[in-house]
């Protein structure tokens, strides 16, 4: 009985101090949460060092479980790669990934709550943490991935965002000597006129973490515009042209590069593309515009894997303006729209009774403010019949009305000099027509974009009737004209006969 209590004794004795080691021997593990990190965003962390943690301080770098083969000495990449090392050779998240072959990510637990995606129970070490392969592909997004030190609970920001893209117009008065330099969100013009656009994409802010990095501006004509085969694309005032691939089908004006990383493009880089396209008899007048849009197509996976082995691929050198890299993954931007508004004349012929009136035959000019000059618009509209004359695709600007064929029996009126002044939103997601005027002459209707007036012709003079005192004075005069030849042959006679 005696050995059994001591047995019993010693086995209690045991199991205390297993209790009191287990925390010894237990591994202390770590957390990383990303804050703020939009829906649709599932990361994954791949161990690339370990170590031994002592005081927050790494020791003994090695490996990581997530690296299956490699190159180089861990701890000198651990320095190039501390956020601390300043030297030119500081190495970054792509010339990491050339050097090693990744495997299985590591095991841990993932929960995202509130704009926090946790990542837990993460041993001491260097985490390379990217979203999941796949997870993104087809949305408005990009991939990101970090390096990240652990050697406590660390929290990060989302790193990397998406680009932007921006759409303008140029509006021109032909007649006005102030010209509205700047590119905004509307414009009106003539049909005929060569209306200037202008896109803008801003780059991501982590390019650099990209081997190749590709962009393609996806740009909508209505089909009140066509393009004139003048793009030109600049990058830091350089024409940088070469390096894309334009074609414009159906109106769908595409512009794109394989890598503008080529050129040199980097984090946060500006690329600016200029063109010019015709406002066609197809423009549609008044408020609806002519609607143009665009939207920027771009890498958003700087880990892409080519062979679909789910790994992040060694990063390349730059390709070659030409190159076709088959089903990359992309993101777009929202659209960004511009609009083009144009106008109409509308002269209703008339007497002075307000009656339409047929026979008449109009011709439009329009200010030129380069020469001062009226400049013709079109043929002269006229016809037997006509008692309605339409000038279609007009922008602001002076104008002079001529009667260039007058009704017979009607006086020809004087030329008829007015304004054309249109308003409209200059900075806006969705522009609109607010004001449309034709000065004392003509009305402007915002909707349909008709500047609509009545112009009356007053016929010519007439005899008065007969029986009226208008007559009985022509014969009055008509008599003492008479009298007076009369009187003047008789005097003549008699001088001739006193001679």
């Amino acid at each position: 009985m005696k050995n059994m209590r001591k047995i019993a004794s010693v086995l209690l004795a045991l199991v205390m101090v297993f209790a009191l080691a287990a925390p010894v021997f237990a591994a202390e593990t770590y957390s990383i949460t990303i804050n703020n990190t939009a829906s649709g965003h599932t990361y994954e962390a791949y161990q690339i060092f370990t170590g031994d943690l002592s005081n927050g301080t790494l020791s003994n770098v090695e490996w990581g479980a997530s690296v299956t083969s490699h190159s180089g000495d861990a701890t000198a990449i651990v320095e190039k790669l501390d956020t601390t090392y300043t030297g030119d050779d500081k190495m970054d998240i792509a010339a990491l990934l050339a050097m090693i072959t990744l495997g299985e990510e590591v095991a841990s637990t993932s929960t995202q709550t509130d704009g926090k995606y946790v990542i837990d129970g993460l041993e001491p070490g260097y985490y390379l943490v990217k979203d999941a392969y796949g997870s993104l592909n087809g949305k408005d997004d990009a991939y990101t991935e970090y390096i990240i030190k652990v050697v406590k609970d660390v929290e990060a920001a989302p790193k990397g965002n998406v680009p932007e893209v921006e759409k303008k117009v140029k509006d021109i008065n032909d007649s006005a000597d102030d010209d509205y330099s700047a590119w905004q969100d509307s414009a009106d013009h003539d049909i005929g006129d060569d209306v200037p656009f202008q896109l803008t994409a801003t780059l991501a802010n982590n390019v650099e973490s990209y081997s190749t990095y590709k962009i393609v501006f996806h740009d909508t004509l209505s089909a009140g515009l066509t393009y004139n085969g003048d793009a030109k694309v600049t990058f830091n005032g350089t024409d940088v042209t070469e390096y894309f691939t334009i074609t414009c089908e159906n109106g769908e004006l595409t512009i794109s590069c394989n890598n503008v990383k080529a050129f040199g493009a980097t984090n946060n880089s500006v690329i600016v593309v200029e063109y010019t396209a015709e406002l066609n008899e197809n423009a549609n007048i008044g408020a609806a515009g002519n609607p143009n849009v665009v939207y920027l197509e771009y890498s958003n996976n700087p880990n892409w894997d080519s062979d679909g082995d789910g790994k992040p691929d060694e990063p390349g050198t730059p390709g070659t303006p030409g190159d076709e890299t088959p089903d990359e993954p992309t993101g777009k931007t929202p659209e960004d729209k511009v609009i083009v508004f144009t106008f109409k004349v509308v002269v209703n012929k008339v007497d002075e009774n307000n009656a339409a009136l047929a026979g008449a035959g109009f011709t439009l000019f329009k200010l030129d403010k380069e020469t001062g000059e009226y400049v013709q618009i079109g043929d002269e509209l006229t016809g037997d019949q006509m008692t309605q004359f339409v000038w279609k695709g007009l922008d602001d600007g002076d104008y002079k009305l001529v009667e260039t064929t007058t009704p017979a029996g009607y006086n020809t009126i004087d030329d008829i000099y007015f304004t054309i002044t249109a308003e409209h939103e200059i900075l806006s997601d969705n522009p609109t027509l607010t004001k449309l005027e034709g000065g004392d002459m003509f009305t402007g209707d915002v909707s349909t974009g008709a500047l609509t007036g009545n112009v009356i012709n007053k016929s010519g003079v007439e005899l008065p009737e007969t029986g009226g005192i208008g007559t009985t004075i022509f014969y009055t005069m008509g008599a003492m004209l008479a009298l007076g030849a009369a009187v003047l042959l008789i005097t003549k006679k008699r001088m001739g006969v006193a001679e």
